[in-house]
């Protein structure tokens, strides 16, 4: 059974730095993404329609999240399953940094600090998909990719926070079942 792609693939007119799609986002948090219109007021934040134009890459990664990280090869059909692949790293990163017995403000202070910490972009020496991923070609294409891929964590964490404490104070139990689970056997 193969792996799931992105369902951006098909997606023209997209910016593209290095080999990465610079995709729209439902997002309040600032940087170069181009944001999406907000959710109708009916639909509920965990449940968005994929074919709703309020749907964007970060909800396609929480929602492939837990069935691709059982697949260790992943084809890249396209710079969306790029991006795809650095968001369920990311994921995996802050799922490792949630316990069991945090609460939700503790867990929200620990992934806020994991998305606005210091990280290696395609092409620094630290980063570790430098083999599938192009650096920039030049220091603004890196500095944009840089505020895009900040943006993108940001919105993850706060986004995968609504998920694991969707009943309460304690952690999802489904969730941070996957925080041994490497995806690609890779970790930012």
């Amino acid at each position: 059974m193969p792996a799931y792609h992105s369902i951006f693939l098909q997606d023209q007119d997209v910016r593209i730095i290095g080999n990465i799609a610079l995709l729209p986002l439902r997002t309040r948090t600032r940087g170069p993404a181009y944001a999406l219109p907000p959710l109708p007021a009916s639909t509920a934040a965990i449940d968005v329609d994929p074919d709703s134009e309020s749907y964007d890459p970060l909800d396609e990664v929480l929602s492939l999240f837990r069935a691709n990280t059982f697949f260790r090869n992943f084809e890249i059909k396209g710079p969306a399953d790029r991006l795809l692949i650095y968001g369920i790293l990311f994921v995996s990163e802050c799922l490792g940094k949630v316990r069991s017995t945090m609460g939700s403000r503790e867990a929200e202070k620990a992934l806020l600090n994991a998305a606005l910490d210091q990280f290696s972009i395609p092409g620094d020496a630290s980063f570790p998909l430098n083999q599938a991923f192009e650096a920039p070609k030049d220091r603004q294409d890196a500095e944009t990719l840089r505020q895009y891929l900040s943006q993108v964590r940001q919105e993850l964490a706060v986004r995968l926070l609504q998920r694991i404490y969707m009943g309460g104070e304690t952690p999802s139990k489904w969730w941070l079942s996957f925080t041994k689970r490497k995806f690609m056997g890779k970790s930012l």
